[in-house]
């Protein structure tokens, strides 16, 4: 029932970009000492939501050229979070993982909160209430 409501879908898929960036976060702190490690990140959910939709009779000449971050399932995948690599090659930067990690917190957060509010919505609408 919830299911076929597009704001709900929408709420669902930002909650489950959220935690698959902070998925990526997790790892890329973990290896923060290891040398020759790239930090990696997602597009952001806006990119991920457009990109179904942009390029789609367009041909790919080489790898990153459309849809960068893009799989071939339409899915985000992991892309170079393309910060400076420090002399033993790694690129994590623990201050930007942080930032980015807080920024992912409040974006689960407002999914949950609107997807909540959207059932809360629909179950008054229902008669049912609380």
């Amino acid at each position: 029932m919830f299911n076929n409501i597009e704001m709900m879908q929408t709420a669902q898929s930002m909650a489950r970009h959220a935690s698959q960036r902070q998925a990526l976060v997790a790892r890329n702190v973990a290896n923060a000492d290891t040398p020759g490690y790239r930090a990696m990140d997602l597009p952001s959910f806006a990119e991920s939501l457009r990109a179904p939709h942009q390029g789609a009779d367009l041909r790919a000449t080489r790898p990153g050229h459309l849809n960068a971050g893009i799989d071939a399932a339409g899915r985000p995948s992991a892309i170079d979070a393309g910060v400076e690599a420090s002399p033993n090659g790694n690129t994590v930067s623990i201050e930007n993982e942080m930032v980015r990690a807080a920024e992912l917190r409040q974006q689960h957060d407002m999914a949950m909160a609107i997807y909540g509010k959207a059932r809360d919505i629909l179950r008054t609408s229902l008669g049912r209430g609380k």
